[in-house]
């Protein structure tokens, strides 16, 4: 497993996400993880991977995503490269993750997404939750890319939860946070069934 980022180097996490009150287990579990550890402090810089000797792509979320991953030409070629490579390799995305799918194109230059089931951060939680000022949302940029939208609501979708896996299941998008272990479970399940 490799850590990379649009830049490289160190990841800054959000203290909010590590706050004793909303930790979870696997928080716990990556703090102390002193080789995850260094690998998200010394993340390497997409530009020098080679995402088709991956049978999984990642793509987390969290606010900061909202500014790099849907502008990176290069991160939307890495995609394309890895869609069209010999191991098939599924992407998976939670959250403000979705963003770096949106560039990446097929082989006639059409957007990947495009006609694709997803979801990401609904417009709506992004209301609710205030944080407006980020310059790209994701229900908004999936739909623009032409991709197929669909979330859970609930009185605040903070509290909602849903997993999107497209029909060729090679996209599995997490609409936000709570969806993490279920997008996971989806992709380790995809895998499974290729080696039966």
């Amino acid at each position: 497993m490799d850590i990379s980022s649009i830049k490289g180097g160190e990841i800054p996490i959000d203290p909010q996400t590590l706050n004793r009150v909303i930790r979870s287990p696997e928080d716990e579990r990556f703090l102390q993880d002193s080789v995850a550890q260094a690998k998200a402090n010394n993340s390497l810089k997409i530009d020098d991977l080679d995402f088709t000797r991956y049978d999984v792509v990642w793509i987390a979320g969290g606010w900061g995503a909202a500014y790099d991953l849907g502008y990176s030409d290069v991160l939307g070629q890495k995609v394309s490269e890895a869609y069209y490579g010999e191991k098939e390799t599924v992407f998976g995305s939670v959250c403000h993750g979705a963003l770096g799918l949106i560039r990446a194109r097929d082989r006639d230059g059409k957007l990947l997404i495009a006609g694709r089931k997803v979801t990401g951060v609904s417009d709506k939680q992004i209301r609710e939750l205030g944080i407006e000022v980020t310059p790209l949302h994701p229900e908004t940029e999936l739909r623009k890319a032409g991709g197929i939208y669909s979330s859970q609501e609930r009185f605040l979708d903070f509290f909602a939860t849903s997993t999107v896996v497209d029909d060729d299941k090679r996209f599995v998008s997490g609409q936000n946070q709570n969806s993490s272990h279920e997008t996971a479970q989806n992709i380790m399940a995809i895998l499974d069934q290729r080696v039966k």
